[in-house]
């Protein structure tokens, strides 16, 4: 087996596992009953604190890890990443847990875009019509929301999106081991948000809903995901999140009983499909150049 092939295959397989388990975010997040910025306050520490600790091993243990803080371009992600933390822990609680996963699906189209106007990377005219598609899916969640009260959630997860096509695509540029860079980035979170949150409800929601989420699942997924640059064009990448727009409606509906609008399930089909069906093209073509 020739290196390319190799270096997809275990590209495919940290993606798909990365993606399973950030399908389990926000459901944890709900099963915590608190606000966004205690959330965030201990998300974000807990995150950070797993990952420093694995980092610290390693170099203690001497084995390869990379630094901490990769140069310029991984402050940078680090950076992102810490917005859209913030940004994602807020339409959490302000929008349903549908609507944010379908927007959040929309993740692989700004990234091919992304990797066009900033690698040259070219956009294939199937990436193009699933664009126009999912776009179009979105665009019937967000009008939904205007109804509903939910369009500041449904525009932050948008931004989110944004936020996470920006990381991958950067890290994909930048060719460097940047599978550290979203503990940095929940650490700034964390620290905004503590200087937000209201001190007594900072003890006041269930600690193990929370901590299962920020030091096992999240960390994970994050590392998982972002490891996946390394083997994969950023597009691909994105095409995992999907399994988060697939599965975590479902695991909220299972434990919390939330309802999704008909709005909702109308625009997350279109989004689902149109990124879907790309996907598959995509992976079924194998390892290219071109998006």
């Amino acid at each position: 087996m020739n290196m390319p092939a190799t270096n997809h295959r275990k590209g495919l397989l940290l993606c798909l596992s990365g993606g399973l388990l950030i399908s389990f975010d926000v459901p944890l997040l709900r099963l915590a009953r608190t606000d966004a910025w205690t959330a965030m306050v201990w998300r974000g520490a807990m995150i950070f604190a797993v990952i420093f600790l694995y980092w610290l091993i390693m170099r203690v243990l001497k084995r390869p890890v990379a630094p901490f803080i990769n140069g310029w371009p991984g402050l940078l992600v680090s950076a992102i990443y810490a917005l859209g933390s913030v940004l994602f822990m807020l339409a959490v609680h302000k929008t349903t847990t549908a609507n944010l996963v379908f927007i959040l699906a929309f993740i692989p189209m700004f990234a091919a875009l992304f990797s066009r106007v900033f690698l040259a990377e070219k956009i294939s005219r199937s990436t193009l019509i699933a664009f126009i598609a999912a776009l179009g899916g979105i665009l019937i969640i967000v009008r939904g929301g205007m109804g509903s009260g939910n369009l500041p959630g449904d525009l932050m997860a948008l931004a989110v999106a944004i936020c996470m096509a920006a990381a991958l695509t950067l890290t994909r540029w930048s060719g460097r081991d940047l599978s550290l860079s979203p503990a940095i980035g929940q650490f700034i979170s964390s620290a905004f948000a503590l200087i937000i949150a209201v001190p007594a409800a900072l003890y006041t929601f269930d600690i193990g809903w929370l901590a299962l989420n920020g030091m096992l699942v999240v960390p994970l997924a994050l590392v998982f995901l972002a490891l996946g640059p390394r083997y994969l064009p950023a597009p691909e990448v994105a095409m995992f999140f999907l399994l988060e727009s697939v599965l975590a409606p479902v695991w909220v509906w299972m434990l919390l009983d939330e309802q999704t609008s008909t709005a909702s399930l109308i625009g997350g089909a279109i989004v689902i499909t149109a990124i879907l069906a790309h996907s598959l093209w995509q992976l079924g073509h194998g390892p290219k150049t071109e998006y």
